[in-house]
């Protein structure tokens, strides 16, 4: 772009921002949140009255990035400004007078290389380049607790059965909360396809559209905002932390993927000529072969909490086997691999009415990612990983078609599968080793992010638990 074309570039985004604000102010906003989320997905915001949307738009709003974890920032530094992005600006349904307005952070007017949302527009960019469109879908998972002293409790008292998923009258006893999220998930036109009670007492799931990985990413954002919200208008409060009993199985956030053409919109990842009868194409299995190869760096971002890695094991729930992966391999419609290929349905879909992609589609579902995640940061890890095997031309093997619970260490090691990381600090190791993961998020964020949760890691390692005082103190 030439110095002679800015003014025109300027003069047209001046005008698409006034015809926004013009249209959020007949829709009654008098608030926007000029937001972002730091290196744990957290959003932070300024708040700024409607009459200043210009200037919002323009990046007027600037945060101290000393102020956040992993924004890499001293107090020396000038400040990040805000840039929203206007295709992103959301009113908030159970707040009409408040618009939500995600973006990108800039320094001295350059996209600042530790914003997490910059993170994942690099690496769409780099698909863009090779003729293709991720498309996100995120099964969103979530808990509703009452917090008694050093234990949380269900909301529900009456919700105890011991195998509770898909439970009918859990449901309907909830339903006063669900209404109101559905109801609202709808308004903002993300589609919800079903809900329901899952297998542990107090969670619940939502399914909804597929979209692309940015605004997906975003919704994922404002959906746990949401949820959060809307429980404590009810006296309690939604937990996204993905294990908080010990004894159920916890919350994942498995993440739906696949790639479109970029140009044609057709998905790229389905094959009916499949030889190993998934339905899906060459560049699937690539894709998965990526992912796979750098599983171990790529679950640190997915499953990014030292609670993360209490949800990775084989058994340890009330209904027997936890649900969760522990196995870096895939196989067809079996839970018991990090990577799944659910069954292709078509015949569920009016193909010639919809405009979205949906999850009966060709596509690969990873259970290795759980609601603790930023998903601008686990989306870029998982799209890089699967680029990485594309361009490699990477193959995963055959899938494997048996219970993966039940393979002895023998057999295991026979099959060459290997176990995902078992805990935070494993996690980290691995990521702190695999060259993609600097790729992603370059050197400064990732070197930020090893070190903040090695720290989250030795803090939680060098407490003494109830459970070590019970087992020892008087045992010798």
């Amino acid at each position: 772009m030439t110095v002679t074309e800015l003014p025109a570039v300027r003069a047209a985004q001046d005008l698409s921002s006034r015809e926004l604000k013009a249209s959020l102010i007949d829709k009654g906003v008098a608030y926007c949140l000029a937001s972002y989320v730091d290196i744990h997905g957290i959003p932070k915001a300024k708040v700024v009255p409607i009459s200043h949307f210009d200037r919002m738009m323009r990046g007027s709003e600037l945060f101290t990035g000393a102020a956040l974890d992993g924004l890499g920032q001293g107090p020396h530094d000038d400040e990040l400004a805000l840039h929203p992005d206007p295709d992103a600006v959301t009113v908030l349904p159970w707040r009409p007078n408040v618009a939500w307005a995600p973006g990108n952070l800039r320094y001295h007017d350059q996209p600042w290389h530790m914003c997490s949302r910059t993170v994942l527009g690099k690496q769409l960019a780099r698909a863009a380049k090779l003729g293709l469109r991720f498309n996100l879908g995120i099964e969103c998972e979530v808990f509703l607790v009452q917090r008694e002293g050093d234990r949380v409790q269900p909301v529900n008292p009456f919700d105890v059965l011991p195998k509770a998923a898909y439970d009918v009258i859990g449901v309907l006893e909830d339903l006063h909360w669900l209404d109101l999220a559905v109801g609202y998930m709808n308004d903002l036109g993300w589609d919800v396809h079903s809900f329901d009670h899952e297998d542990a007492n107090g969670q619940f799931e939502f399914d909804f559209a597929y979209a692309d990985a940015l605004k997906m990413a975003d919704r994922f954002v404002l959906w746990r905002l949401m949820i959060k919200e809307i429980a404590r208008q009810h006296d309690c409060e939604a937990t996204f932390m993905p294990k908080p009993y010990s004894d159920r199985t916890g919350s994942g956030a498995h993440l739906n993927m696949s790639i479109d053409s970029a140009d044609s919109g057709v998905n790229l990842f389905q094959d009916t000529d499949d030889k190993r009868g998934r339905g899906l194409s060459r560049l699937a299995y690539q894709f998965m072969a990526g992912v796979l190869q750098h599983a171990p760096a790529v679950v640190a971002t997915t499953c990014p909490t030292v609670n993360s890695y209490k949800r990775l094991v084989k058994t340890g729930s009330m209904t027997g086997y936890t649900w969760a992966p522990i196995f870096i391999s895939y196989g067809g419609n079996n839970r018991t691999h990090m990577l799944r290929v659910p069954m292709v349905r078509p015949e569920i879909e009016d193909e010639t009415s919809h405009d979205g992609v949906y999850l009966s589609s060709a596509r690969i579902e990873c259970r290795a990612a759980d609601p603790s995640m930023n998903p601008y940061l686990a989306a870029a890890m998982m799209l890089a990983a699967g680029l990485d095997g594309i361009e490699r031309k990477l193959d995963p093997g055959d899938p494997i078609d048996i219970n993966m619970y039940e393979l002895s260490d023998e057999e295991l090691a026979e099959r060459g599968v290997t176990q995902l990381p078992r805990t935070l600090l494993e996690a980290v190791d691995a990521f702190a080793v695999d060259k993609l993961a600097f790729d992603v998020l370059g050197k400064e964020l990732a070197e930020s992010f090893i070190d903040i949760k090695s720290t989250e890691w030795w803090e939680f390692h060098n407490q003494v638990s109830k459970w070590e005082l019970d087992e020892y103190l008087s045992k010798f």
